[in-house]
């Protein structure tokens, strides 16, 4: 178009290929002028600082009325990355980066465990709530999980698995998918409904059976264990229960029969784009996506 700049075609064309969503929040251009307003007129404040004051203006609180300042932080990071806003500079090295995950003899072998899993005696799923206690289970996912450790993603919960016979597994549950169109499709809900329920639908994020620990249909019995205790750990933490697990089993690695036999529901496929991939490309694996009802009426209250 005449007289027009290539400024204002890059940032009219950057805007068109803008994200929608980012972290569960929407948005557009209108918030992304307000979030630069937001930094022009604090021009001493802190990251952490600018976080605080966006979450107040956009109202973006957790379920327990808390702000939710770290997702708000990850998506201020993103669109700094991204080029849609200019954050300022960092004070300090996020603490998982500047600390990360040391093996030490906490996480070694131990005896190996042979046994059906009706052999094993009262089987022990506590929560970790140590400091000793997350290192272990830091190390033990860094070194035996296929994925590795990375800090779980907005309200999570982790147990350390265990019986007489010594530890036997390591497992997580934190935030969902922001969208998985089979769940969505299955679950029933729109989008509307989808943006303010989603906290009632958690992730099993990690799930390792210790290396040395083989023991038949341990597995299942810990997930059916972990469906009964999950809504009552989760709501005494953080003030409601979740109704849905999920889970994403990479077809290619596993074939995810541990969760048939806890009675969980495969209701599709990802498409491999994976959640930060917002231009449709392709480069993830293709994963069945499991859903663990929770609650008997579940669906009606998720599309309430």
């Amino acid at each position: 178009m005449p007289g027009t700049s290539v400024l204002t075609c890059y940032t009219r064309i950057m805007v068109n290929r803008f994200p929608q969503n980012i972290c569960g929040k929407p948005f557009s251009y209108h918030e992304l002028e307000i979030l630069r307003k937001i930094i022009e007129e604090h021009p001493t404040e802190t990251r952490a600082g600018i976080s605080r004051i966006a979450c107040e203006i956009f109202d973006w609180f957790s379920a327990n009325g808390n702000l939710k300042q770290m997702s708000c932080r990850v998506a201020l990071l993103k669109l700094h990355r991204a080029g849609f806003i200019q954050l300022p500079p960092a004070r300090s090295a996020p603490a998982n980066k500047r600390k990360g995950i040391t093996i030490t003899f906490l996480s070694d072998p131990g005896i190996p465990i042979v046994k059906h899993a009706s052999e094993l005696g009262p089987i022990a799923i506590n929560q970790v709530c140590t400091s000793h206690g997350s290192r272990l289970w830091n190390q033990l996912i860094a070194r035996y999980h296929y994925l590795g450790y990375t800090p779980l993603p907005g309200a999570q919960i982790r147990y350390l698995v265990s019986c007489n016979e010594g530890l036997l597994a390591a497992l997580s549950f934190s935030a969902s998918a922001w969208r998985a169109f089979p769940r969505d499709h299955w679950i029933g809900w729109n989008d509307s409904q989808r943006k303010t329920r989603l906290h009632l639908v958690v992730n099993n994020s990690r799930f390792l059976i210790l290396p040395w620990v083989q023991s038949c249909h341990l597995a299942s019995k810990i997930l059916a264990r972990c469906t009964k205790q999950l809504p009552h750990d989760w709501l005494a933490r953080y003030g409601y229960a979740p109704c849905l697990i999920e889970t994403f089993v990479e077809k290619n690695r596993f074939h995810g029969t541990c969760y048939r036999a806890a009675n969980w529901i495969c209701v599709g496929q990802t498409q491999g784009r994976g959640k930060k991939n917002f231009y449709h490309l392709h480069p993830l694996p293709i994963k069945d996506i499991g859903q663990g009802p929770l609650h008997k009426h579940f669906k009606e209250v998720l599309c309430a």
